[in-house]
């Protein structure tokens, strides 16, 4: 699986980027929302990929922020809607914005978003839920916390283990003591969790 690609941006052209790697063209399709922010033409670039296999196909999208793909996976899990309508709703609002109009149940403005009927919005308002409390409440950007950053480098490890951000937070909190390496404050953590 193809998680992560960091290289040479030789094309881009909506929804199509062209990556090389090391000799490599690795051919993306990726959300406006990452459009906006890629380097020039011949500049590095690092993005997280999500890679799709079907019987009579082979995809892999690209995005700027783990926040991004996230919610790109997230969205497919909701019947109806596939990679399409996915790339569109991240092609028209952003990741905090999404997760505010799903918590608030606003049908209205989730059926502007291109290819959203008034059903596939409900569904996503019922299914998303949960998740887009903890899309909200994600590491701004979905940026990576900043090295150095011990506690929030283990709020992270907890997260990415199956804990909401809420959640995760708070253990790390209880568990992080003056000067602990994230390594400690995840094991901590974990084994306050299981008292």
């Amino acid at each position: 699986m193809i998680g992560r690609l960091r290289g040479t941006l030789i094309h881009k052209a909506p929804p199509w980027i062209v990556i090389d790697v090391h000799g490599v063209g690795y051919e993306l399709e990726a959300p406006m929302s990452t459009f906006y922010d890629l380097p020039a033409v011949g500049a590095e670039v690092a993005l997280f990929t999500h890679y799709a296999q079907k019987e009579d196909s082979v995809a892999l999208y690209g995005f700027l922020r783990e926040d991004e793909r996230r919610l790109f996976r997230d969205l497919q899990k909701v019947s109806g809607i596939g990679a399409r309508i996915a790339l569109a709703v991240l092609s028209g609002v952003s990741v905090e914005a999404f997760a505010r109009l799903v918590q608030s149940a606003d049908v209205a403005a989730l059926t502007r978003i291109p290819g959203i009927g008034k059903k596939t919005a409900e569904r996503m308002v019922v299914e998303l839920r949960d998740r887009a409390a903890d899309l909200a409440a994600g590491p701004a950007g979905g940026a990576p916390p900043p090295p150095g950053d011990p506690l929030a480098e283990a709020i992270t490890a907890l997260q990415a283990l199956g804990y909401r951000a809420p959640e995760a937070e708070r253990m790390a909190r209880k568990a992080a003591g003056d000067g602990d390496p994230p390594e400690a404050i995840i094991r901590k953590a974990l084994q306050q969790a299981l008292r």
